[in-house]
């Protein structure tokens, strides 16, 4: 395992992305355009963004098995039911989602590009690293849930 993989608490990735996202939008004001910046728009992105995170946790509350991706080793439970029948990493899609909300309210289109980086980041040092330990967990019953269901939607 690489040293940055599974070290940084997803949480602490998207406060810092977050905080990024608006030092961008105020340190570079010419790539705001307020023809993105729409309240409500915003909202929706961040509520749906939040309903699906939750059902992932509740999900995973539900079959007894920790939504902590810190402690791989108290996994008891391959959930593929709920709302990990559409998506592999609903939580990680619901931080997506909010920080995709943030950006059009910010308005900036520096700030949407760093959502995305989000994404990169999380797929190569927290979701690749999870993957491995959950086939090597899970094995196969893992491998063929992996090629029902996409990663992110």
């Amino acid at each position: 395992m690489g040293a940055l993989e599974l070290a940084v608490p997803p949480p602490v990735v998207m406060i810092v992305v977050g905080a990024l996202m608006w030092l961008l939008s105020y340190l570079f004001p010419a790539f705001t355009l307020p023809s993105i910046s729409h309240l409500w728009v915003a909202i929706i992105f961040v509520l749906v963004g939040l309903v699906i995170g939750m059902l992932g946790i509740i999900t995973f509350s539900r079959a007894g098995t920790t939504s902590n991706p810190r402690k791989n080793a108290k996994v008891s439970a391959l959930v593929t039911s709920g709302i990990y029948r559409f998506t592999r990493n609903p939580m990680y899609l619901g931080v997506l989602l909010l920080l995709i909300g943030w950006g059009v309210y910010l308005g900036n289109i520096l700030a949407l590009i760093c959502a995305f980086v989000f994404v990169l980041y999380i797929n190569h040092y927290q979701i690749r690293p999870e993957e491995r330990l959950l086939e090597h967990k899970f094995g196969d019953e893992y491998v063929s849930y992996k090629a029902k269901v996409r990663r992110w939607i």
